[in-house]
């Protein structure tokens, strides 16, 4: 399915219906290729009775500008109500949209995209002219009876979904960061909201469910941007290689995971209602790395991972996800890329990137439905390491050859999302994707927290007394001790990077240190047991977890406060 649309047509004319996003164009015989100054795509997402949304995208074909404005009148009684990505006032029946501080930037040949909400009464007829800083445009309306509709059509989207926008405050678990003491600090701090299960569409034990979070977030939302972080993560056999955050959809379930998780979750988010939402997803983690890192004949292979590669449904329900929710305008898909001590390697790195591509373009989705990547989802790689590169050596000694970094082409998550965003691209994935780290408890800081390069004595002296991740081994993923909350959530923080996010809440739990019985579909996993001493996957070493933990997702006071001790840059 295509984002925008190439055509240029030089006048239109449209007649909604009552379902809405219908379009008519008529498209004069003298239209020909030559160059013109600017094309102008108007596409109507929503509409129903009183009221319509519609996106805007002009693409500049002159000189390059600082600031812009664009204008249309309407033949009927349309009256803009709100919009967003532009400043937009009306006289009359005239509009004028002109540009805010962060988007004023509009190249030779690059495009901007604004969209706003109004009412109308009778027809909703598209503007026949359109100008930039007052010359006229070409029109582009898409659809019609000599162009039929996009049968799928996404509209217009924003490069970056973060730039210029709040984020959504999940209530729920703000007042449980500030039920803690100290917790008011970070209350305020965005989170995701995980539908990790079917129940939590409707929301669990009377908390909130799905609707209510928008509800929500239209509130907060105001008249800027909001973007609303959503986790999709309840795929058959979820979590292969790991049994703490095991869910409750059967390995051969694929058709459950469609019709009774996906769907509800799509239609909720195609509600006009919520149309002025930006809603980034976070789409199944620790799921299509398992089919390259943990499958035969790899020696970390399981043979739940085994029987997931065989039978597709990771691949299939991955795609499913990516293509029903791509398929509403507002939703920006971003898929899990796990982080760079899991990848890194030279034998998974690429190999991964394939892996996602083929459930990119699996169940009817494409990879325009791939906004971007999420790094270190729920995990704690630093961001950064300050005190050495992968470049570095020691009396002719790379620090790949160190214990820590293991032969690793990466040693942080920095480095790694803008070397895996650039390797997207280069196996076909849409070159403005952008990518997102996870950074809720990443930051080790801390009376541990190196401010120093380690001692030049030898290799690992010098990794380890340097690196700012703390953790025993870099596959040790459960409740680390030691771990502190990382950079706050920001915008555009580094090339290539459209956010720092905390997508995992902090002070939720990774899952239990010992068995407890529950009806969420959540096991045992050992490396959550402060008392293990590991498996091939961590190197054999001890877990790292800290102890009494309760069930995955379920609130760990003692975590949230050595994650504010330590805590990096430190909280005021």
């Amino acid at each position: 399915m295509s984002r925008t649309r190439t055509a240029m047509l030089a006048a239109l004319a449209l007649v909604a219906g009552a379902s809405g996003t219908a379009l008519a164009a008529t498209v004069p015989a003298d239209v020909g290729t030559a160059a013109v100054p600017c094309t102008v795509d108007y596409t109507v997402q929503n509409q129903w009775d009183t009221g319509f949304t519609a996106a805007v995208t002009v693409t500049n074909s002159g000189a390059a500008k600082s600031n812009w404005s664009v204008k249309w009148s309407y033949a009927g009684n349309q009256k803009v109500t709100s919009g967003w990505n532009a400043k937009i006032s009306q006289s009359g029946a005239a509009v004028t949209a002109t540009n805010e501080t962060y988007n004023g930037t509009l190249s030779t040949g690059g495009s901007v995209s604004f969209g706003f909400q109004g009412t109308y009464s009778g027809t909703n007829a598209i503007p026949a002219t359109f100008t930039l800083d007052g010359v006229t445009c070409n029109v582009d309306g898409g659809g019609g009876p000599t162009d039929p509709p996009d049968p799928d059509p996404t509209g217009p989207k924003v490069d970056n979904p973060y730039s210029g926008a709040k984020v959504y405050v999940n209530p729920e678990w703000s007042a449980k960061a500030a039920a803690e003491p100290g917790g008011s600090r970070i209350a305020g701090q965005p989170t995701g909201v995980w539908l990790d299960r079917i129940a939590a569409i409707n929301g669990v034990n009377g908390g909130m469910g799905l609707r209510d979070h928008l509800d929500e977030a239209l509130t907060q939302k105001g008249s800027g941007e909001l973007v609303v972080q959503l986790v999709i993560y309840n795929l058959p056999g979820r979590d292969c290689s790991a049994l703490a955050s095991n869910g409750e959809i059967g390995p051969t379930e694929i058709d459950k995971y469609k019709t009774q998780y996906i769907d509800p979750i799509a239609a909720i988010l195609a509600d006009s209602k919520y149309a002025s939402l930006r809603i980034a997803t976070t789409v199944e983690l620790d799921s299509l790395p398992n089919l390259v890192t943990n499958v035969t004949p790899r020696p970390t292979a399981t043979p739940n991972c085994d029987t997931m590669k065989a039978n597709g449904n990771y691949t299939k329900g991955v795609g499913y996800a990516l293509n029903k929710l791509g398929d509403v305008p507002n939703v920006y898909n971003y898929v899990d890329a796990g982080h760079h001590g899991w990848l890194g390697w030279d034998d998974n790195f690429s190999a991964t990137v394939q892996t996602i591509k083929q459930a990119a373009t699996a169940e009817g989705a494409t990879v325009d439905d791939v906004a971007g990547f999420i790094t270190n989802t729920a995990n704690y790689s630093a961001l950064k390491e300050q005190y050495y590169t992968i470049n570095d050596s020691v009396n002719g000694k790379s620090v790949r050859e160190s214990k820590w970094v293991d032969w690793n082409r990466y040693v942080d998550e920095l480095s790694y999302a803008q070397a895996f965003r650039q390797e997207a691209v280069n196996q076909g994935f849409p070159s403005g994707v952008g990518m997102l780290i996870d950074t809720s408890r990443n930051g080790w800081g801390g009376t541990a927290r190196p401010t120093a390069p380690g001692a030049m004595t030898d290799v690992d002296t010098y990794v380890n007394g340097g690196r700012i991740d703390r953790r025993i081994h870099v596959g040790n993923w459960c409740n680390q001790s030691g771990a502190g909350l990382g950079e706050r959530p920001q915008a555009n923080p580094a090339a290539g990077i459209d956010a720092y996010v905390w997508v995992k809440p902090p002070g939720e739990s990774d899952g239990s240190s010992s068995a407890i019985p529950n009806d969420e579909g959540k096991g045992f996993d050992r490396m959550c047991d402060p008392t293990y001493t590991g498996n091939p996957r961590n190197g054999n070493n001890m877990s790292g977890a800290l102890p009494n933990s309760p069930l995955s997702g379920h609130w760990f006071s003692a975590q949230f406060q050595q994650l504010m001790q330590n805590a990096y840059p430190p909280l005021s």
